[in-house]
């Protein structure tokens, strides 16, 4: 398939004037190759990912986070930079759209949107916080949480994939009972005035991958080995 077609598919569902002005979304390594084979899709581009690539004989990379958590001196990255590897990345556009990042958590975890709100998604559910703590337990074994006022009871949950602590005073002024997202730090979650579940970046973003798989339903994909890189 040429290359561009499977972008255009992605820059119709996701348009990348949704993405964020500091975002890198887009062509991280264009070869002059147009037609594509076999593509990996993975979270995040590491040193190993395009190890993995180049072993199953892949001829581009789909991410969802950009290049920011490699050594682009190292061997390897300069390997795939030469005519090998074509890399692209839908980042926050991906995240914004509609049915992208944060909607496939929602859905993944058995809920339906009901509000929207630039990063934010919500649901209109009555569930204790033990029937949530056990649906997300499926999705993130390592599941954290806070609960500062000892809620039972949640009936507005909001949501944003990746980290959304930056979230939790709007998920509040729009009655949530709780926001569920990664990266909640210390101060935070001591400050927060509704319940907050940490997932885990990792975990709550990686089912978006199903979503470039739907796209691309014409063309061998596969699916990186990659895991979260804390240990419990």
């Amino acid at each position: 398939m040429n290359k561009y077609e499977i972008v255009k598919r992605i820059e119709d569902f996701a348009p990348p004037e949704l993405a964020e002005s500091w975002d890198c979304s887009g062509w991280a390594v264009e070869t002059n190759r147009s037609e594509i084979n076999k593509i990996m899709l993975c979270l995040t581009v590491t040193e190993d990912i395009i190890r993995q690539a180049l072993q199953q004989n892949c001829d581009m990379i789909i991410s969802h986070h950009p290049m920011f958590a490699i050594n682009c001196h190292s061997e390897l990255v300069s390997e795939a930079l030469q005519p090998y590897i074509d890399i692209y990345t839908a980042h926050t556009n991906l995240d914004r759209t509609q049915g992208g990042t944060t909607d496939t958590l929602v859905a993944k975890l058995g809920f339906e949107v009901s509000e929207t709100s630039d990063f934010l998604r919500f649901a209109d559910a009555k569930i204790s916080i033990d029937e949530l703590r056990g649906r997300l337990l499926k999705l993130s074994p390592n599941l954290r949480y806070v609960n500062n006022r000892g809620v039972k009871e949640l009936n507005k949950l909001a949501f944003c994939a990746g980290s959304g602590s930056e979230f939790i005073e709007e998920a509040f002024e729009k009655s949530a009972d709780a926001l569920i997202t990664g990266d909640i730090k210390f101060h935070t979650a001591l400050e927060s005035p509704i319940v907050l579940f940490d997932t885990g970046h990792f975990e709550s973003e990686i089912p978006v991958l199903e979503v470039f798989e739907k796209l691309l339903p014409d063309i061998e994909t596969v699916r990186a080995a990659e895991k979260s890189p804390f240990i419990y």
